[in-house]
């Protein structure tokens, strides 16, 4: 039976706005859920079965990081003992740290969700942090800091070997996927994010075209459908509720919108996906 809404978690305590922990050896099998505004990172050294992250599922293979986004569902079918870490980093500690490296690198790895590992000083470094991170002092900040971006560069070393032929995005290009990660309602108007990003509207579309080969209202629009698609397939939320929650004035707006992205109603996706139909469309 699906959720009413989608289920938020929160695995930090309060005020806390950094977060590194073994992974729980309990975990097997957890319904779907996102969790509370935060960028984490996890590495399994062992275990076996597969992790669901919005519409794909990948598989736990030996040695394995997963990077989840704040605005994706994710839920975990594990079959043997897990092993690993987990960290989680608040939007309000990048601020805290004012280091304009740190953002880049977490924004160079937001588009990854699965990466296998080979490289074996990644477990290393974040034995390193965790016990960095256990001793909770202040003078510890900065060596922190210093650990967490050589494991980012590491992660983005293995990015590249795998992914080789993945061009790097501007900073503006980055910004702006942040803020449709982040930004919440989302807002189908190109303007809007141009004034936060201190640019023209015509300026992000250029750079837009330049690092995605697509406008910036078409990228606005996948993140829009995107989300639609995590209500539809994750809670009972009806077509309309999805509508008002996406900010749509007319739920007839918003089922327009969804079959001119997606070539068939909201109604009919739902449909399909329940029955276990593939649905074809021209968005990912």
């Amino acid at each position: 039976m699906k959720q009413v809404s989608i289920e938020i978690k929160d695995k930090t305590e309060q005020g806390q706005i950094l977060k590194i922990a073994p992974f729980r050896k309990h975990i097997r099998k957890t319904e779907a859920h996102k969790h509370k505004n935060y960028f984490e990172i996890i590495y399994l050294s062992k275990g076996s079965g597969s992790h669901s992250i919005d519409h794909h599922s990948y598989p736990i293979l030996g040695p394995t990081l997963f990077f989840m986004r704040r605005d994706q569902i994710h839920h975990w079918n594990i079959q043997s003992e897990p092993e690993g870490y987990v960290i989680i980093i608040k939007n309000d500690f990048v601020e805290a740290s004012e280091d304009l490296e740190l953002r880049q690198q977490l924004l160079a790895l937001s588009k990854t969700s699965y990466l296998p590992v080979e490289d074996e000083s990644i477990e290393l470094h974040f034995r390193l942090l965790h016990l960095e991170f256990e001793k909770a002092g202040e003078s510890q900040k900065t060596i922190f800091i210093h650990l967490l971006k050589a494991l980012l560069e590491k992660a983005i070393e293995l990015t590249d070997k795998h992914f080789p032929y993945t061009e790097k995005k501007s900073d503006l290009f980055q910004y702006f996927i942040n803020l449709l990660e982040t930004e919440r309602p989302l807002t189908n108007q190109v303007a809007h994010y141009a004034t936060l990003l201190h640019t023209s509207p015509q300026n992000l579309n250029q750079v837009c075209r330049k690092a995605a080969e697509q406008s910036t209202s078409a990228l606005i629009s996948e993140y829009i459908i995107g989300e639609a698609k995590r209500l539809l397939d994750y809670t009972s939320m009806s077509v309309a509720q999805v509508a008002y929650e996406l900010d749509f004035k007319d739920p007839s707006h918003f089922s327009k919108y969804f079959k001119r992205q997606c070539l068939i109603t909201p109604q009919e996706y739902r449909k399909r996906k329940r029955y276990g139909t593939r649905v074809f469309s021209n968005r990912p």
